[in-house]
């Protein structure tokens, strides 16, 4: 059977999904984009890259010619390939998984699709979800091939990240391989299981190693040491030590949730994660407790300079400066805020913030304020 299209990518505006369209484009793949959000859909119209991707502006102005995009459901049915990039949250006030929207969807396609087409997953999923999607779809051709890319990087790093590719049948498995070579240089196929909690593991084992430095700086905090020197002196010729990452606020789509997930599956006995959340998620609460300590708030301001859950970026998702935000609204403390990428009606730019906070706490280091020499009568709160 011939299709009208290469590729169809659900969730084609988002940040995993738009990125891998754009690349699949540079290698003469017809590329629909499908998305419900018709805004986003109408900017990339446009040529206008819905969020910050390097080198994005660049591909979409070159290969345009073979991007599609649509906001109807069926015109998937024309598509060989159906990625599913969509977003699996967590409940905000649960803290469990969303399944049934991320389900839903499967059942929605399942009249659409033929026999001859092949579903591809790549969203971060919860542990047995492939199986249900299986079973719903009642289809030999769906294949999980998680993503792992560093946000904001997607087109510099899927040439160079080797690719992994599970499913429920070997000549479906062959058909992706096939079509995966084309933009990664390394394949490795395991089992749907395995394929399930490489993608967890991965993202909880950053969570974990972010928190233990959380706790060393909280401590180090406590006891009026510089962690920063610390962290020098054990990096400095051993490298046992030298894995250490920075201190600072570690959270975002992936991390927090996946972490979240794992723990959730195992009624909450994966002691490790449930020990990051702790550490992680308090950080914003530890940070305005040590400023409250220490400084009468009475008629000052704090400052919020950099509102992205990391550098580089302008996605706010679980970002910790926005909890911070929430405390000092809550604690009805004066303040402002800023950021170099995301843009919101309340931000102020970086140089007023700095003259108008009595108190500056740096939320995201991104590279613009690595270069700042800050005013000898501000007190700066840096915990990167």
């Amino acid at each position: 059977m011939k299709f009208k299209y290469d590729i169809g990518i659900v969730g084609g505006g988002g940040h995993v999904g738009f990125p891998l369209g754009l690349i699949f484009a540079s290698k003469k793949k017809k590329v629909v984009l499908f998305d419900t959000n018709i805004k986003v859909l109408d900017g990339i119209r446009k040529g206008k890259v819905p969020f910050k991707e390097e080198n994005a502006t660049s591909y979409l102005k070159k290969f345009k010619k073979n991007i599609f995009l649509s906001s109807e459901k069926k015109i998937l049915s024309s598509c060989k390939f159906i990625i599913v990039c969509i977003g699996t949250p967590v409940n905000k006030k649960t803290l469990l998984p969303e399944l049934k929207p991320f389900l839903n969807f499967f059942y929605d396609i399942k009249n659409l699709i033929s026999k001859e087409q092949h579903i591809i997953i790549r969203s971060s999923v919860y542990i047995g979800s492939i199986k249900k999607i299986i079973k719903i779809t009642n289809s030999k051709n769906i294949t999980y091939c998680p993503e792992r890319i560093v946000q904001g990087k997607s087109l510099v790093e899927l040439p160079k990240l080797p690719q992994i590719v599970s499913g429920n049948s070997k000549s479906s498995v062959n058909e992706v391989v096939n079509l995966f070579k084309k933009i990664c240089k390394k394949i490795i196929l395991t089992t749907i299981d395995e394929a399930e909690l490489i993608k967890l593991f991965s993202n909880a084992f950053r969570y974990v190693n972010f928190s233990i430095a959380n706790e060393f700086y909280m401590i180090c905090e406590q006891l009026n040491i510089s962690f920063k020197k610390i962290r020098i002196h054990m990096r400095d010729g051993y490298s046992r030590s030298a894995p250490l990452p920075s201190a600072g606020f570690a959270s975002g789509p992936c991390l927090f949730k996946d972490t979240m997930q794992l723990s959730n599956y195992f009624d909450n006995s994966f002691l490790l994660g449930n020990s990051a959340i702790q550490i992680n998620e308090n950080m914003p609460e530890f940070i305005f407790k040590r400023i409250k300590q220490k400084i009468n708030l009475k008629n000052k301001t704090i400052g919020v300079l950099g509102l992205a859950f990391k550098a580089e970026t302008d996605d706010i998702r679980d970002s910790l400066s926005i909890k911070l935000i929430k405390i000092l609204k809550k604690n009805k403390i004066n303040f402002c805020q800023s950021d170099e990428y995301y843009e919101n009606k309340n931000n102020i730019s970086c140089n007023k913030l700095i003259k108008k906070s009595d108190i500056i706490v740096i939320g995201v280091m991104h590279k613009k304020y690595q270069k700042i020499k800050f005013p000898k009568d501000k007190i700066v709160i840096n915990t990167w």
